[in-house]
């Protein structure tokens, strides 16, 4: 099996681009990928499904001729996000083709399934998951999966309501594992504070979102630019699942941000039929509560270079106040 530890020298900063959907696709992977992260994408943003290995083909093949022609600075690896909800009904065909192109790492979010894991784990691969409280950090790892993904209060989309700081800690206390940490991580300094928290690594999304490269339209980033924490609203109406959206595209869609009721759980759809008309992520939009740092939309590579030089500016500024 590959090594998580072996992974993270690959690495120019500790950080995963997070899986978006409908954002993250090849372009914003090979991007994030070549900047020296490791990028990330939902199996489900390839549609139609005969898609995925096209996708799959275009990351590999870009990645290798990058690394190629830059042997002094490779591709860092790529990740693909399954949903393994039931209401997927494209898992066990997307699992298949993860399997067949042996992608190294793979996110499993909504349910642990020890058969994904397995899967997984017949080649190699390194399955992450993610959660949003201790008990279920606990399942995952019972049922297999080689670490955690631990999804605090302020990130994007789905997201959990525990400080990032209670989370990690709790985890912590009994695995000693891969742990991510995402929550409002937008800027350097945040990074750094994941490593301080005991997390191994930073999980970043939303800083994305406003990306050339991001497959959103123009109007989506320059709302992710233009807002701030304050206009994010945390909420179950659109999925079932509580999670983080802009106040200005709930109000954009006839909506009042302030008075959205509760959904039923049990009614969760991704939307995976084709020719869904879901309004979540297409009309709605996530995002974390980190965005107000972010001030100007850039491509990913000047994104990456701007939370490196941020990351090293702030381990020296912590380095001298000792």
């Amino acid at each position: 099996m590959n090594s998580f530890a072996n992974l993270l020298p690959q690495l120019r900063l500790p950080v995963f681009g997070s899986p978006m959907f409908i954002a993250s696709g090849p372009d914003l992977v090979k991007a994030q990928c070549q900047a020296g992260i490791i990028g990330s994408f939902p199996t489900l943003n390839a549609r139609p499904a005969s898609m995925l290995t096209d996708w799959l083909d275009e990351i590999r093949e870009s990645n290798a001729a990058f690394t190629t022609a830059n042997p002094d600075r490779p591709a860092a690896p790529f990740a693909v996000n399954l949903i393994v909800h039931r209401s997927n009904n494209r898992l066990e065909a997307d699992l298949a083709e993860v399997v067949r192109h042996q992608v190294p790492i793979v996110i499993t979010s909504l349910g642990a399934r020890e058969e994904v894991n397995e899967a997984v784990h017949s080649y190699g691969g390194i399955v992450l998951h993610d959660v949003i409280n201790n008990k279920f950090a606990h399942k995952a790892v019972e049922k297999g999966a080689d670490g955690v993904i631990a999804v605090a209060a302020g990130a994007g989309g789905h997201a959990g309501a525990l400080s990032p700081f209670a989370l990690v800690q709790e985890i912590r206390t009994w695995f000693d594992g891969p742990l991510l940490l995402s929550g409002a991580i937008a800027h350097g300094r945040s990074v750094l504070a994941a490593l301080a928290s005991g997390a191994d690594c930073a999980y970043v999304g939303s800083a994305f979102l406003s990306t050339a490269e991001a497959n959103v339209a123009e109007d989506y980033k320059q709302m992710v630019v233009d807002s701030a924490a304050e206009d994010v609203v945390y909420s179950s109406y659109f999925t079932g699942v509580k999670g983080n959206y802009l106040r200005g595209s709930i109000t954009a869609s006839g909506l009042d941000p302030d008075n959205l009721p509760d959904a039923d759980p049990t009614k969760m759809d991704f939307g995976t039929k084709e020719g869904s008309d879901s309004k979540a992520w297409k009309d709605i939009w996530g995002s974390g509560q980190g965005i107000g740092v972010l001030g100007a939309k850039r491509t990913t590579a000047e994104l990456v270079e701007s939370l490196a030089a941020e990351f090293e500016a702030a381990k020296k500024d912590l380095a001298a106040r000792n």
